[in-house]
């Protein structure tokens, strides 16, 4: 399967709900066909559910959303044990994690302990309860998203839980002609109705092993490495990214280079995605932060200093 072809197909469909965001949802696409997951940092009302739904209905595999609240619990997620009272025995009921695209909304209003229920789901698409192992499948992907504005009442999620997302992304809002087009086309139907089943886990399987036999020139592979270490000897941050983001930067590349119907990764990719992908796993010091520095423009810093391959 042609990769451009793939990804046009997909936006064709989610264009039907959403306007003017191609960029941001080819960047979903490569995280999930990476193999990672995808933090949502954006205001409420800019289409993160819809967007979620829409692409859970293009694909055809199971959805489900979890408002977080500081009163929700590991097992409202993960599922819990009952007791029978028929026939005398204790079943396991599932929780909304056993999912193919699982969406947690508002996942910083949730206490840590409930957080980090998410973690091994998340790391090794398994879920594990009273000693047994409960396979999520290869396709497994979390959306989880939080609001960047409203900070009272939430919990900010650890570093261990943020290295665990591929990419830290946001919506935005539309231009005046896509939200034009947004308002209009909300007085004929519901859009997310209008929108087709045209894939199945087997295409995404497919595209998977694709993508794996996408190309990475040895001189990018160093490229990926130059820039995760100098996150680790910058003076303004007191934590640099992870090998976690090595792996990352390079298997989000690789599926943002077969969504762009290229065999190689180009350094121009890692340029690209690297804010997206390693902003989010550094820590800028107490001095930068109080001065109004964020990792991003850090991260910005880091690759005009470092030379990319010809």
């Amino acid at each position: 399967m042609n990769g451009s072809d793939f990804l046009n197909s997909v936006l064709n469909e989610v264009s039907k709900t959403i306007f003017g965001k191609n960029d941001e949802i080819k960047l979903i696409l490569s995280a999930w066909l990476s193999g990672g997951h995808v933090l949502l940092e954006d205001v409420p009302g800019n289409g993160k559910t819809v967007l979620a739904k829409s692409l859970s209905k293009v694909f055809g595999v199971n959805f489900s959303r979890v408002q977080f609240t500081p009163d929700l619990l590991p097992s409202d997620i993960i599922g819990t044990t009952i007791f029978d009272e028929e026939s005398r025995k204790f079943f396991f009921r599932k929780g909304a994690l056993f999912t193919t695209m699982f969406l947690a909304d508002e996942i910083n209003r949730a206490t840590p302990r409930t957080q980090s229920a998410l973690l091994e789901s998340m790391a090794e698409k398994q879920i594990t309860v009273e000693k047994r192992s409960n396979d999520l499948g290869a396709e497994f992907f979390v959306i989880a998203t939080q609001n960047p504005v409203e900070q009272y009442g939430t919990f900010p999620l650890p570093e261990a839980q943020l290295d665990r997302f591929a990419v830290k992304t946001a919506i935005g809002y539309p231009d005046r002609e896509c939200e034009f087009k947004m308002v209009k086309n909300s007085n004929l139907s519901n859009p997310l109705d209008n929108i087709k089943s045209i894939y199945g886990l087997e295409d995404i399987k497919n595209v998977k092993k694709d993508i794996q036999n996408v190309e990475v020139d040895d001189k990018v592979y160093e490229y990926i490495l130059d820039i995760v270490s100098a996150t680790r000897e910058h003076s303004q941050l007191k934590l640099g990214a992870s090998p976690r983001g090595v792996l990352a930067l390079n298997q989000v590349s690789k599926a943002f280079a077969y969504l762009q119907g290229d065999t190689h990764v180009l350094p121009k990719y890692v340029y690209d995605l690297a804010p997206s992908v390693l902003a989010h796993r550094v820590i800028v010091d107490s001095k930068s932060h109080f001065s109004g520095i964020t990792s991003e423009q850090v991260i910005q810093d880091i690759l005009k200093k470092i030379k990319a391959p010809v």
